[in-house]
């Protein structure tokens, strides 16, 4: 018999089950053979991981393609980036409104083109989540998710109080929406309720929500302004962890009226985590699903402020201090986080202007040291476990989002995409080695210990010892898999 690809001598790590010695066989794109040992002469290709663990490629659920830069430069750039942490997967958020395409209307129109700007421009292979925006929006949420292929949505809490224009029939100058505020949210979540039960046999369709409250935002930006704070700590103060604990609860009381299954979106802080485990623990019955990030688990706002990374930090919700990012740790340990993302953005210095604190855009990218920063900080520093670190940024994102068993899983019949990873290989994050179009990173200078020697997209070897292979073979996935797999 024989194989497209091998891999031989590798450590695989398998989600929910450990680490095994063992060879595997690729052909078409699929894992085809799971075995104690594979003759390098039926493969045409061999790769000698020896001394290597090799993981499921990476799914990075939070991302946003095209936010500040043209849609396809940004798919390009942005997912070859993705390639060197060790990510075979993306799903990209999407939504009407300023930034992204800036304009808006009917998904059945927008979506298309979406698509359109985004086929032969990935490395990595890709979905999208929408954010359902206007009123007319609501009425496509089957669409979207029978034909459209888009098994997850969004809401943003803290849009909700954004002014409207002086023509209100234009809505928010920003959201270009006419009511975007928690009764849009319950329409929506009703929808979405509606069509997850529909389809429950065959796939988790849920709403992600971006939990802070805006009210309270207001309140406590002008109090950071007036005590003349300045920097990160300035930021995290304008958006404190309260704001998160506040719209946590809301979230829930809706998604408990509405039966909406829901996804609690990059918790930043201890009362944000535990806002999340004490709604859990309140609804037993109900699906929620907790969501952190790499930069809230691993930077510090003091620290960075000393370094002089500054605004370039800037993201929300903000960068908190040591003691929230050990809990988050402690919630990585104890089981309470299911997911682990980049919320990458790339975001220029043009964007971050250091006397303008409140006047520059969030976000920054860290797709490419996903796998690093969990593996280092993580398995070497706090003793998770490579299981583990692959249920996070693996297998549990494609469970929760429609990708599973396609994607997120070692198994016969799965996607080839695997992550080589070298778990001695030792170097510091610089932005020239994160291949992204970013000019900076807030990661600058951090060493991490647990690199990907390889990334692998359905069988082809996207990365290798530092080396992309510059074809963008990136394909759309249809989400939820099992109910469009029979799709042409």
């Amino acid at each position: 018999m024989s194989y497209d690809l091998i891999i031989k001598y590798g450590s695989v790590v398998f989600p929910y089950h450990g680490t095994v010695r063992c060879d595997l066989g690729v052909r078409a794109g699929k894992i085809a053979a799971i075995a104690d040992e594979i003759a390098s002469t039926a493969g045409s290709q061999v790769i000698d991981a020896r001394g290597k663990y090799v993981f499921p490629g990476a799914v990075d659920s939070h991302f946003h393609v095209g936010i500040y830069r043209p849609h396809s430069e940004d798919a390009e750039s942005e997912s070859r980036s993705a390639l060197v942490g060790g990510v075979s997967t993306l799903i990209s958020y999407f939504r009407t409104g300023q930034h992204y395409l800036n304009k808006t209307g009917l998904y059945k129109d927008i979506f298309p083109e979406v698509q359109q700007l985004s086929s032969g421009h990935f490395y990595t292979d890709y979905g999208y989540h929408i954010a359902v925006m206007t009123a007319a929006q609501l009425d496509e949420v089957d669409w979207l998710v029978e034909t459209a292929g888009v098994g997850s949505f969004k809401f943003y809490m803290f849009y909700k109080s954004l002014t409207l224009s002086a023509d209100s029939t234009k809505g928010s100058a920003y959201t270009m929406a006419e009511n975007y505020d928690l009764g849009h949210l319950y329409e929506l979540m009703t929808r979405v309720s509606q069509i997850a039960a529909k389809h429950k046999d065959k796939a988790r369709i849920s709403l992600s929500l971006h939990c802070e409250n805006p009210e309270l935002i207001r309140v406590f930006i002008e109090r950071a302004k007036q005590q003349g704070l300045t920097g990160l700590k300035a930021y995290s103060e304008g958006r404190p962890p309260l704001t998160e604990r506040l719209s946590v609860h809301e979230a829930a009381i809706l998604a408990d009226a509405t039966g909406c299954p829901i996804n609690l979106l990059h918790l930043s802080s201890r009362d944000a985590l535990q806002a999340g485990i004490d709604v859990r623990r309140q609804y037993p019955a109900h699906d929620i699903k907790l969501e952190t990030t790499l930069h809230h688990l691993a930077l510090d706002h003091e620290e960075l402020d000393r370094n002089g990374i500054g605004i370039r930090g800037k993201v929300n919700p903000p960068i908190r201090t040591r003691e929230h990012s050990n809990f988050l740790w402690e919630g990585i340990k104890n089981g309470s986080v299911d997911t682990v993302v980049s919320d990458h953005a790339c975001c220029g210095e043009e964007h971050k202007h250091e006397n303008d604190l409140w006047g520059s855009l969030p976000g920054f990218g860290g797709a490419s040291i996903l796998y690093p920063v969990l593996l280092s900080e993580g398995c070497h520093k706090r003793g998770v476990s490579l299981q583990r670190v692959a249920e996070l940024v693996s297998a549990n994102p494609a469970r929760a989002f429609g990708l599973y068993p396609r994607k997120g899983c070692i198994a016969i019949g799965a996607d080839a995409d695997f992550a080589i990873v070298d778990m001695e290989k030792e170097q510091p994050i610089t932005t020239e080695a994160c291949f992204s179009a970013q000019d900076h990173t807030p990661f600058e200078g951090f060493m991490t210990k647990g690199w990907p020697t390889h990334t692998i997209v359905r069988g082809n070897v996207m990365l290798e010892n530092g080396k992309v292979n510059d074809r963008r073979l990136g394909e759309f996935i249809r989400r939820p898999v099992a109910l469009h797999e029979n799709a042409a």
